[in-house]
């Protein structure tokens, strides 16, 4: 049985992408990683990409009338590389009908929060704001809403007194990359197990 095809969807520094390509590389995640899909063709996760030899699919929306005619374009690179699954990692667009319907159950996204608690852009920030002592990082399967899939895992941070963002968002950034692989290893295991 070969190794589940995927796709890593990022929109910016692509630090997660890297972390997974890695994770890829070292054998700690058993799947192939055949596409970056970006919205942004300028994002530093392309640069990361191409010095990995991974190849990119770079579409932006503004070229497109309708967000399904956007996801449709890349819905045809998807089936082009014979991808499975979808990885959303600094993936700044909600999934729209088009990728929903063609990947029911195989996309998922990481976030940096405890969700439900803070949602959608600057977690973090939304958590220093509140006050909160405890914040971590959360996988979920994603549907038509902004990160209210159902949770995979989370696993949480008490944030020390005195810290500063910087310092908070490298932890959190440290649970992500080693999460997040380990996380996909499972999910993809436990695919390749009902497909025998």
């Amino acid at each position: 049985m070969s190794d589940i095809k995927f796709a890593v969807f990022a929109s910016g520094n692509g630090s997660n992408f890297e972390a997974i390509a890695q994770a890829v590389r070292d054998g700690r995640l058993k799947g192939s990683l055949v596409l970056l899909v970006t919205d942004k063709p300028g994002a530093f996760a392309v640069n990361r990409a191409k010095a990995l030899g991974i190849d990119v699919c770079a579409v932006n929306p503004k070229d497109f009338p309708s967000k399904a005619e956007y996801e449709t374009a890349i819905l045809e690179m998807l089936h082009e590389k014979e991808v499975e699954w979808l990885v959303l990692a600094g993936y700044m667009r909600l999934i729209g009908p088009v990728l929903l319907h063609a990947y029911p159950k195989r996309i998922v996204n990481v976030h940096p929060s405890l969700l439900p608690a803070f949602p959608g852009k600057d977690a973090l920030g939304q958590a220093i704001d509140s006050g909160m002592k405890v914040t971590g990082v959360t996988i979920h399967y994603v549907d038509k809403g902004m990160d209210t899939g159902p949770v995979i895992v989370q696993e949480p941070f008490k944030i020390p007194d005195g810290w500063e963002r910087e310092e908070i968002e490298k932890v959190i950034h440290g649970i992500e990359h080693r999460l997040y692989p380990e996380t996909l290893n499972q999910l993809f295991a436990e695919a390749l197990e009902e497909t025998k």
